[in-house]
């Protein structure tokens, strides 16, 4: 689980809270707590990273808290609020990825003069 990259479901949606925040599934409409706004931060910089490991490093969990990171990950993927991101798709930010992918334009459809 851990040396591959995950992401945020595309069905849930995270909001802020002074403990960390509410996920909510509108899939499955079950709502979940994480109680430690550094969990957040990694929740939500994982599809920026190309592994756990590294959404670690890049957010600043010690090595001494690794361990509660990591079994809290695998109850959020155990209840599909994280899922393994797609291998084919480059990692984008959600904020872009809602978007839709990006479509490189060939030019308009009037030829040049």
């Amino acid at each position: 689980m851990f040396d591959q990259a995950w992401v945020l479901n595309d069905s849930v949606a995270l909001r802020p809270e002074p403990f960390g925040a509410l996920a909510y599934d509108f899939t499955t409409r079950r709502l979940s707590f994480l109680k430690d706004p550094a969990l957040v931060d990694v929740v939500r910089g994982l599809g920026e990273h190309r592994d756990i490991t590294e959404t670690f490093d890049a957010v600043g969990v010690s090595e001494a808290d690794r361990p509660r990171f990591e079994a809290a990950l695998k109850r959020l993927a155990d209840q599909h609020l994280i899922v393994p991101a797609p291998r084919s798709s480059p990692l984008v930010p959600r904020s872009d990825a809602s978007r839709g992918p990006r479509i490189p334009c060939s030019g308009t459809s009037e030829e040049p003069r």
